[in-house]
């Protein structure tokens, strides 16, 4: 799975490349997102602007990386798509998760912390 990561003063941006966070590669997805974790990174913002479709899998990775950082931090959402917030919405992640339109946003939000 390709995954773009870059800092924004301590605030780490992960953009996932690929279309669909499935179980082909939530596995994946999960094991770099607890590596950021395990090393530091305890401000995220993941960039979901170019995922077009999350199954459960793919949503249980991401919940996960929550529960990982648990109180020593914050995992935020930006850039989703309506097909995918549908899901956030069915599953009620969308009360779980701060959703930003924009990533900007989000660091922004995550700054004032």
């Amino acid at each position: 799975m390709q995954i773009q990561d870059r800092k924004v003063d301590d605030i780490l941006v992960v953009q996932p490349l690929e279309k669909r966070i499935d179980a082909s590669v939530a596995t994946e997805f999960k094991g770099k997102m607890v590596d950021w974790i395990n090393t530091g990174s305890t401000r995220i913002v993941l960039d979901l602007s170019n995922v077009d479709f999350i199954d459960s899998s793919g949503l249980g990775a991401i919940v996960s990386s929550l529960k990982t950082i648990g109180n020593n931090g914050d995992l935020v959402i930006s850039g989703i798509k309506e097909t995918v917030m549908s899901l956030f919405r069915l599953t009620r992640m969308n009360r779980v998760f701060q959703i930003f339109s924009s990533e900007q946003e989000a660091i922004q939000a995550l700054s004032k912390r």
